[in-house]
């Protein structure tokens, strides 16, 4: 046995290094004091609070309410309110027969009729040609 021999040095192995979240741990940090190591303790700035979200959102509300401009949707016009009830009136349809008549809910009919719709061309078109009437001013 010439070429083989143990080696009788102690093999040391160690768990991995505490986390960052673990060396915050309350346990860590008690246990770190009784050996008497330094312990820095830093408050991070707005920590626990909300003001960095309420700050951005008090300047837009002053945007907002600096704002006059009158910001709303189209309408349907009168005229064309008009027109629509005529027509449907003049074929003796009701508002869901219309509605049936063009594939769309008797809520959109009511709505152009109402005046509370917003305009859309292909509906408005579908309207003409299930009414047979031109609904639509000169352009």
């Amino acid at each position: 046995m010439s070429g083989i021999s143990q080696d009788w040095e102690p093999v040391v192995i160690r768990k991995k290094a505490p986390t960052a979240a673990a060396r915050k741990d309350e346990k860590a940090v008690n246990a770190a004091r009784r050996a008497g190591a330094e312990i820095e303790t830093v408050k991070k700035s707005n920590a626990g609070s909300n003001r960095a979200a309420s700050s951005s959102t008090s300047l837009n509300t002053r945007k907002l309410d600096e704002d006059t401009e009158n910001l709303s949707h189209e309408k349907v016009p009168t005229e064309l309110k008009k027109a629509i009830m005529q027509a449907r009136q003049d074929k003796k349809l009701t508002q869901a027969q219309l509605a049936q008549l063009i594939n769309e809910k008797p809520q959109i009919i009511q709505e152009y009729e109402s005046g509370k719709a917003i305009p859309n061309q292909q509906i408005i078109s579908k309207l003409e040609r299930a009414l047979g009437a031109k609904l639509r001013g000169k352009k």
